[in-house]
């Protein structure tokens, strides 16, 4: 049997359950699939154009990362946003981002990228563009590592945050102004090109804490999208919409 040549550097390609996992897992993160939504195999497997299997193996690794609760008798749902795991996310991104400024190399052609960048978001909030924010805010930070010599890194904050992530597109839907995190991230930035590594240092605490005070604010408002830790058995038609 032939088999498909691959250009060099290219990427192999993901496998049915992979592209399910992958697919499934954007869609919960980004809210398309909100707190709380109960999740059917079938209608699943015939949206995405794929059997029953690599939906429920799909939903068995997600159900690992904490994104998907199981209920026997009752169904699959959107796991809510655990705070605790919030919290443990918060920790890890601030821990890895911050103690990498140390070591931010600060020269004109890092400044200009993150400068682009900013304009960039600042593009993206003229149009009204949440989720192309969001893509920047991460390539942000991203940057940052990688100014540092610490792009490896993003891995670890990346598997860690998924429940953050969640709460921070809550926060970008309802409570802080995304011009609030674009002056965030320049005061980060002028701190760099002024060599004042304090202030870089606790402008990016600043911002990345933030987060902690706009999911208070959402879960006073919306209390069913969020976990203390306690299981509470839903039943088929408790699903929290956003709107």
């Amino acid at each position: 049997m032939a088999t498909e040549k691959r250009g060099k550097g290219q990427p192999p390609r993901l496998s049915v359950r992979d592209q399910t996992l992958e697919t499934l897992r954007r869609r919960i993160i980004s809210l398309q699939l909100p707190p709380g939504e109960p999740l059917s195999e079938n209608e699943l497997s015939q949206e995405l154009g794929v059997s029953r299997t690599p939906v429920r193996e799909s939903l068995i690794l997600l159900r690992e990362e904490g994104l998907v609760q199981v209920f026997p008798q009752i169904g699959s749902f959107v796991s809510l946003v655990d705070l605790g795991r919030v919290s443990e996310a918060q920790f890890v991104r601030e821990a890895i981002e911050c103690a990498s400024l140390k070591d931010v190399a600060v020269d004109a052609a890092g400044l200009a990228g993150l400068r682009e960048i900013l304009r960039d978001q600042s593009g993206a909030e003229a149009s009204g563009d949440v989720e192309e924010f969001f893509r920047l805010d991460e390539d942000f930070h991203r940057e940052l590592l990688r100014l540092a010599g610490h792009e490896s890194a993003w891995a670890a904050v990346n598997s860690a945050k998924a429940h953050l992530d969640r709460a921070r597109r809550l926060s970008l839907l309802d409570t802080r102004p995304i011009s609030t995190l674009i002056q965030q991230h320049t005061a980060v930035v002028d701190a760099l090109e002024a060599n004042n590594m304090t202030d870089a240092d606790s402008s990016l605490r600043l911002h990345l804490r933030g987060v902690f005070e706009d999911v208070q604010r959402i879960q006073e408002s919306t209390p069913e999208l969020f976990s203390d830790g306690a299981v509470r058995r839903p039943t088929r038609r408790s699903v929290a919409r956003l709107t």
